[in-house]
C-alpha cells in the first residue's frame, strides 16, 4: 500500500510517497481503508520540525491526524458490527512502528476503536473528514463564548476550516459578525457566509476598523490566527467582553497585554482553557455531523489533492491560500 513519509525535517519537497507493508490491529485497533485525510497546519509545521517539545516526532514518519474511511479489519477486542462500516477517526498515532505507517497520509490506517465516529447519512467522506477536527472545536469554542442575538462577534481566520463555521454558527445566535482574514477571496467567502463586515488584517489599523464597525468593540472575539495579530484582535474585544483564543495560524497563539484586557474587564481564555473542562468530543462530533447533514452548516472545503500531489497540499496551506478545510483524497 501507499503512504507519505517524512524522511528528514524540511519544505514540503521532503514528503515522498512509497509502498509499506499493510498495518495490522492491535486488540483494540482497526485498520480503516482510507477514502481521505485531513491536512492541517499543524501538519506542515510539524513537517519542518517545529513543536518537538509538545510534540516529539522521530522521522521518518507517516504525516496525519484524522481520516475517513471503511472499516476493513478489527482487532480482537472490537465489536464486529465496525467492519465494513463508513467512518471518520483520529489515527491510531502519526509516525511508523516497525516499519508500519500509522499516520492519515496512507492507503491504509489504524484507529482506535473508541475513537471511531460513524458518518451520518447524507454526509460524504470528505464532509465527515472536513468537520474531524473543526466541527467539535468550533461547537466547544462557540458554546463556551455563549454568543448573544444583536452582540458583535469579531472573527479571524474567517476564512479557514473553523472560521467558516463560526460564521455560521454566529449568524445563526443572530449576532453581527465581523470576520477579519487577508485577501478579496477570503473576504468574499465570509461575506457569502453571512458576515456583516469584513475586513483585511494585512491592512494597517485594521483592528481601529473593528472598533469602529462595532462601535466600540466586540462583545466575543473568536481568534484563529494567534501571533501578533491575535494580540492586535485581543484590543478590539469591547469591555467586559470575552476573547477566545483557539488558533496558531500566525505561528503562535496570540500574543497581547492581557493585563490591560483583564482591566477592563475583558476574559481571556486560550485554547487549554476552553477546552480543561469535561468536554464529550464524540458527542460533539456527531452533533456537527448532524447540523451539516441536516443543511444548517456548509462545510466549507476549499481545495483537494490526490496523494501523490501532497506537496501541492503543504505549499497551499503555507503559502495563505487556502479556503475552509484542504485534503488528501486517497482511496474510492
Amino acid at each position: 500500500m501507499r503512504a507519505v513519509q517524512v524522511k528528514e525535517f524540511g519544505g514540503p519537497e521532503v514528503l515522498e510517497v512509497g509502498e509499506f507493508p499493510a498495518p495490522q490491529p492491535g486488540p483494540a485497533e482497526v485498520v480503516v481503508d482510507v477514502e481521505v485525510a485531513d491536512v492541517m497546519f499543524l501538519d506542515t509545521r510539524l513537517r519542518s520540525g517545529w513543536g518537538q517539545d509538545f510534540f516529539p516526532l522521530n522521522v521518518p514518519y507517516v504525516p496525519g491526524g484524522a481520516i475517513g474511511g471503511v472499516v476493513s479489519a478489527i482487532g480482537a477486542e472490537v465489536d464486529p458490527g465496525w467492519l465494513g462500516k463508513r467512518v471518520v477517526t483520529q489515527t491510531a498515532a502519526s509516525g511508523i512502528g516497525g516499519g508500519v505507517p500509522t499516520g492519515g497520509y496512507a492507503e491504509k490506517s489504524l484507529a482506535k476503536a473508541e475513537t471511531l465516529i460513524e458518518i451520518a447519512d447524507g454526509l460524504s467522506t470528505q464532509q465527515a473528514v472536513a468537520l474531524a477536527h473543526d466541527g467539535r472545536t468550533a461547537l466547544a469554542v462557540f458554546d463556551r463564548a455563549a454568543v448573544q442575538p444583536d452582540s458583535w462577534v469579531l472573527i479571524t481566520a474567517a476564512a479557514g476550516g473553523l472560521g467558516t463555521l463560526l460564521i455560521q454558527l454566529s449568524v445563526a445566535a443572530g449576532a453581527k459578525v465581523v470576520a477579519a482574514a487577508r485577501g478579496a477571496d477570503k473576504l468574499a467567502l465570509a461575506e457569502r457566509l453571512g458576515a456583516t463586515a469584513v475586513v483585511d488584517y494585512s491592512v494597517d489599523n485594521w483592528e481601529q476598523q473593528v472598533r469602529e464597525i462595532t462601535g466600540g468593540g466586540a462583545d466575543v472575539v473568536f481568534d484563529g490566527t494567534g501571533g501578533a495579530i491575535g494580540g492586535q484582535a485581543l484590543t478590539t474585544a469591547d469591555d467586559k467582553g470575552i476573547f477566545l483564543g483557539y488558533g496558531s495560524a500566525a505561528g503562535d497563539f496570540a500574543t497581547g497585554d492581557t493585563e490591560a484586557a483583564a482591566a477592563r474587564g475583558v476574559t481571556v481564555l486560550g485554547l487549554f482553557d476552553i477546552v480543561a473542562d469535561e468536554i464529550d468530543w464524540s458527542a460533539l462530533a456527531r452533533r456537527a455531523q448532524a447540523e451539516v447533514a441536516a443543511g444548517r452548516l456548509e462545510v466549507v472545503i476549499g481545495q483537494t489533492f490526490p496523494i501523490d500531489q501532497v506537496e501541492q497540499a503543504h505549499s497551499a496551506i503555507e503559502s495563505r491560500s487556502a479556503l475552509g478545510r484542504t485534503l488528501l483524497t486517497i482511496g474510492a
